[in-house]
């Protein structure tokens, strides 16, 4: 597998923590349906002299894997981003491991799409839920290309079963069926072995680990599912995909417009873009920070910046506690990439 050796780009100078919390504002942004068990999402935002950026690790994630989210807020605030190659970014629409009842309901409110994200491997749920759910997916939309997404829920064993169940559909890929990378490459080699065509995607084993280009070098994937906030921004997700050799899609965190629009930065940016990118996820919400959200036209995100609303901030405000809450994590944050700085 190609790797290339180009060096990973320095941290960007961080602006002064005072000037940074002095623009923090929190949201609280509730969720049409539930998606990875999260019915609120919040999110502290910034502003700097590029315009917003947005810090959402999620609740659970400690400081030290939180901290490069905040790099990417930084970066989009503080830096802006890199110049784009082109002016629109393909996007699949996003189905959580609902009944196959509200599939379409959901399918809908993404508007035309030519592909589609499935959540499968839901804890608490079994493979004939997922088939239900991919097979009302392919009824409802006969000629998108699917993508199935387990979020590391199966083992070897048991992705293989389901991967044999779900075959004829005609997956795309199947994005982080197993958890660890040993397995990720276990399930790819017994695939190719077997002569089916759907690819291995890596998601949480290139963005939940201390080397994210571990899984191009171990022959574990055909694909990276890469998201720029847990990389520490756009460039340096850019320079890992670089690194890596490897086809990526560009995919969201869950994160308001503001956020999606570092995602959109990032897949503007690459030279390739083979598979629609999961930046579509505002659909999934039921609030804003701007009039004009980033969502789907005929399939399509817009390459553009995004105006946030004082009325849309205030309207998601968190309590006072919440707020209290995120400023402390973005102390906490900065003073790890404070330490990470080459002095």
């Amino acid at each position: 597998m190609h790797t290339s050796n180009h060096p990973l780009p320095d941290p960007l100078p961080l602006p002064p923590l005072a000037e940074v919390a002095a623009s923090a504002r929190v949201v609280s942004v509730p969720m049409r349906v539930k998606f990875r068990g999260v019915l609120v999402r919040e999110a502290l935002l910034v502003r700097g002299p590029a315009g917003w950026g947005e810090f959402c690790p999620f609740l659970e994630y400690d400081d030290a894997e939180s901290a490069p989210w905040l790099a990417g807020a930084l970066e989009a605030a503080w830096h802006g981003f890199p110049a784009p190659v082109r002016s629109a970014v393909p996007v699949n629409a996003t189905v959580p491991a609902v009944g196959p009842a509200d599939v379409e309901g959901v399918l809908a409110r993404f508007g035309q799409v030519g592909a589609v994200k499935v959540k499968v491997a839901e804890r608490g749920q079994s493979l004939a839920d997922d088939v239900e759910r991919v097979a009302e997916v392919r009824r409802v939309l006969p000629d998108a290309g699917i993508k199935i997404d387990a979020n590391g829920g199966w083992t070897v064993q048991e992705a293989l079963t389901a991967l044999d169940a779900l075959h004829g559909f005609g997956l795309q890929y199947v994005e982080q069926p197993v958890a660890d990378i040993p397995g990720l490459r276990a399930v790819r080699l017994e695939l190719r072995r077997r002569g089916q065509a759907v690819l291995v995607a890596a998601d949480e084993s290139v963005r939940r680990q201390e080397d994210p280009l571990r899984v191009a070098r171990e022959d574990a994937a055909d694909v990276l599912v890469i998201k720029a906030p847990p990389l520490g921004g756009v460039r340096r997700a850019l320079a890992i995909i670089d690194r890596a050799g490897l086809p990526a899609v560009v995919s969201s965190a869950l994160d308001t417009s503001v956020g999606i629009r570092a995602g959109v930065a990032l897949a503007a940016a690459l030279p390739a873009l083979p598979y629609a990118c999961g930046l579509a996820t505002v659909s999934l919400m039921a609030g804003d920070v701007t009039d004009a959200s980033l969502v789907p036209e005929r399939g399509y995100l817009p390459v553009r910046d995004v105006e946030v609303v004082e009325e849309q901030l205030e309207h998601l405000s968190a309590g006072e506690e919440r707020r209290s809450w995120w400023l402390d994590r973005l102390t906490r944050c900065y003073r790890v990439l404070d330490g990470a700085q080459p002095r």
